[in-house]
């Protein structure tokens, strides 16, 4: 027995409508809204009294989501630092790939955007850097050049 495929990766934001807008601005696509409380997402997440709001979002071929998350209850508890560093344990980052790197950088800085080091050349084939985004994560970006 196989996966099928990965289906998306969840990130709890304390702001999901500057979440939605940040990644919207970064090209992707908002799939559907919806609220949860009650029995389901309390035994799912061994929670209990679960009310939260989702966005999913999709990346324009179809095939990557990302599940943005807000609890209005229980309270959402705060990663400890609160801004981890690069090399912290656990979920590093997520990384897409973009056509312009320095346009994708502009845009999302009114977006709250803040690169961690500068853009880098990986040999002949891409242009990468590390942004931070929503909720502290860090949104890698690679564009592919030669």
């Amino acid at each position: 027995m196989a996966i099928q495929r990965m289906d998306n990766v969840g990130i709890v934001v304390d702001d999901l409508k500057a979440a939605v807008a940040f990644f919207t601005e970064l090209g992707m696509e908002l799939e559907g809204e919806a609220k949860l409380e009650g029995s389901t997402p309390d035994r799912m997440l061994g929670l209990d009294g679960v009310r939260s709001a989702i966005a999913m979002m999709r990346t324009p071929d179809g095939h990557g989501r990302l599940e943005l998350t807000t609890f209005h209850a229980p309270e959402a508890v705060a990663a400890q630092p609160a801004v981890p560093p690069p090399h912290t344990l656990g979920l590093h980052r997520v990384m897409f790939a973009v056509d312009d790197i320095d346009d994708t950088i502009t845009r999302l800085r009114p977006h709250g955007a803040e690169l961690l080091g500068e853009v880098a050349r990986y040999g002949n084939s891409y242009r990468l850097c590390n942004l931070r985004g929503p909720a502290g994560i860090i949104v890698a970006l690679a564009e592919e050049i030669g």
